[in-house]
C-alpha cells in the first residue's frame, strides 16, 4: 500500500501540512490528490500509522476515516486530542448517521463530512481548519508563554506577605492581565499574516483585517485600563455608568474567548445595572476562564430580572468542587490547578462587592459549579 507524503510541490514549506488517513487506497490518494494543489499532503492507511506520524509531525488538519481495521476513527481520535489538543480534525465516512457525527463531535472532532466528499466542500473545509489550527496554536503559544512569567511571579512572591496589599494587587493585575494580553499576540501575528496578502485589497481581506484590528484595539483598551487600576484603591461614585451585562458578556466571549462554542448565552436580551464596565468584564473573564479550565464542555449563562434585582447564573460542567475546595477557593490564595495563582473567585468577590452585588456557588465535585451573581436593583 502507498504510504508515501503527496505534495506537487515539496519545497514550498510554508504550506499548512494535513494528514489524510483512510483505509481504502483510492478515497485516501485521491482526497490527497485534490488537496495536494494547496496543502502538503501525508498519507495513512492506518490509524496507527497516522498516530506515529502526528508523534513526529505537526500537522494544520487531519482527516480522518470512522471506520478503518484494527484501530476505527472515534478511538483514534481519543489519542489524537491527547498527543495534539490544537490540530484541527475533520471526519470523514461512508456510514454516517446522525449518532455517528454526534459521537465525532463530542470526541473533540471540528468538522463532520460525509465520503466521498465533494471537492469545493471538502476544499473549504480543510482551508476554514488550517485557519482555526494557526488560530489556536498562537493562542497556546502566547498562553503558555504568560503561564510561564505567571509561575515565576508566584514563586517570587511567595516570600511576601498575603496581607501586602500593593504585592497582591501586583499579582491580581498580571493574572487578569495574562488572557488579553494572550490574545493582542495571537491576532498580532494574525494581522502581518494578513497583511502580506492584502497587496490586492479585496473586500473581504479587508474586512477580517479590520476585525482582527478592532479586536486588538479591544484588548489593549481592556490591558489599560487593568494597569490605571492597579493605581486606584476606592471607587468614585461618578466611575458608575448604565451597563448592558449581556452585551458585555457577548463582547468578553468574543473578543477574550474566540467565541468559543462552550459558552452560550440564554435568558433576557438585556440586563442594565450601574457599574464600571471594564471591572465588571473581569468579573466575566474569570468566569469564564475558570470553568473551562475545569474542563467543562457547556458554560451556560443565563441573564434574568429577578425579584432581588438583576441576575446572571454561570452554570458549568466541569470538574466541580468538595466544600473544603469551594471554601478555600472563596477565600483566595488556593488553587487546584498546576500554574493557578487561586486569585480568580477572589477578585470576583471584590469587584461584585464594590458593585454592591453578591456571589453565591453551588457546586458538586465531578458534575460542575454554578455560580449566582445578583445586583442591586438599579435606581
Amino acid at each position: 500500500m502507498m504510504t508515501d507524503t503527496v505534495s506537487l510541490i515539496a519545497s514550498d514549506v510554508t504550506r499548512a501540512r494535513v494528514l489524510v488517513v483512510d483505509d481504502e487506497y483510492g478515497p485516501r490518494e485521491s482526497i490527497a490528490f485534490t488537496l495536494g494543489t494547496e496543502f502538503s499532503v501525508d498519507t495513512a492507511e492506518r490509524a496507527k500509522e497516522a498516530l506515529d506520524k502526528i508523534v513526529k509531525n505537526t500537522y494544520a488538519v487531519i482527516i480522518l476515516d470512522i471506520r478503518m481495521p484494527e484501530m476505527d476513527g472515534i478511538a483514534a481520535l481519543k489519542i489524537i486530542r491527547e498527543l495534539d489538543p490544537e490540530v484541527a480534525v475533520v471526519m470523514l465516512t461512508g456510514y454516517g448517521t446522525l449518532a455517528t457525527a454526534q459521537q465525532a463531535i463530542l470526541g473533540g472532532a471540528n468538522q463532520y463530512l460525509r465520503k466521498p466528499p465533494d471537492i469545493e466542500e471538502l476544499l473549504a473545509a480543510v482551508r476554514k481548519q488550517a485557519e482555526a489550527t494557526s488560530v489556536r496554536r498562537k493562542e497556546a503559544e502566547a498562553n503558555a508563554s504568560a503561564q510561564q512569567i505567571l509561575q515565576q511571579l508566584k514563586t517570587e512572591m511567595s516570600g511576601v506577605a498575603a496581607e501586602v496589599w500593593q504585592g497582591r494587587a501586583s499579582v491580581e493585575l498580571v493574572h487578569d492581565l495574562a488572557n488579553p494580553l494572550t490574545v493582542m499576540i495571537g491576532y498580532a501575528g494574525l494581522l502581518q499574516e494578513e497583511a502580506k496578502v492584502l497587496a490586492g485589497v479585496s473586500p473581504e481581506k479587508a474586512a477580517k483585517f479590520m476585525d482582527y484590528a478592532q479586536i486588538v484595539e479591544r484588548s489593549a483598551e481592556y490591558c489599560h485600563h487593568l494597569a490605571e487600576n492597579w493605581r486606584k484603591s476606592t471607587y468614585q461614585a461618578e466611575d458608575f455608568k448604565e451597563v448592558d451585562l449581556v452585551e458585555l458578556a457577548r463582547e468578553m466571549h468574543r473578543v477574550i474567548f474566540f467565541s468559543n462554542e462552550s459558552i452560550v448565552f440564554v435568558g433576557a436580551p438585556r440586563l442594565l445595572v450601574k457599574g464600571v464596565r471594564l471591572e465588571l468584564a473581569r468579573v466575566f473573564q474569570n468566569l469564564f476562564r475558570n470553568a473551562l479550565e475545569a474542563g467543562s464542555r457547556r458554560v451556560k449563562v443565563e441573564f434574568t430580572e429577578s425579584g432581588k434585582g438583576p441576575e446572571v447564573v454561570v452554570a458549568d460542567n466541569g470538574s466541580g468542587m468538595d466544600a473544603n475546595t469551594i471554601h478555600r477557593a472563596l477565600k483566595g490564595g488556593f488553587t487546584t490547578k498546576r500554574h493557578g495563582t487561586g486569585l480568580g473567585l477572589s477578585i470576583c468577590r471584590h469587584l461584585l462587592g464594590a458593585h454592591g452585588a453578591t456571589l453565591a456557588l453551588e457546586s458538586i465535585k465531578g458534575e460542575g459549579s454554578t455560580f449566582k451573581i445578583t445586583f442591586p436593583t438599579p435606581e
